[in-house]
């Protein structure tokens, strides 16, 4: 079952940037560690970004830091993945997902997450 929904990817110039973003309908993740993984064409998933319920806490995968930042809004009960300086390598489909008691070491681990989305396609042209 497809409990997020991603929004906001498209194609874009090297050096430039997206925001993706990422809602729930139906139901709150407001208590719920969020995060953002991709998967490139051939490639397994990877972990991108994570943020911890209250927004406090964020971790970022050593590729992106620097150039990518999350954050949500509960108010809204969406999660958002800001994307500056976007390179080639950067092409990817990007899904979201919500872990439910999750513990710090697990934000990067895929398969401690209990929803997904379907994922939402950025492609970056050189």
């Amino acid at each position: 079952q497809v409990q997020l929904v991603e929004s906001g990817g498209g194609l874009v110039q090297a050096g430039g940037s997206l925001r993706l973003s990422c809602a729930a309908p139906g139901r709150t993740f407001s208590s719920y560690v969020m995060g953002w993984f991709r998967q490139a064409p051939g490639k397994e998933r990877e972990f991108v970004a994570a943020i911890s319920w209250s927004g406090g806490s964020t971790y970022y995968a050593d590729s992106v830091k620097g150039r990518f930042t999350i954050s949500r809004n509960n108010a809204k009960n969406t999660v958002y993945l800001q994307m500056n300086s976007l390179k080639p390598e950067d092409t990817a489909v990007y899904y979201c997902a919500a872990g439910e008691s999750l513990g710090y070491a697990g934000w990067s681990e895929e398969y401690e997450y209990d929803y997904w989305g379907q994922g939402t396609q950025v492609t970056v042209s050189s």
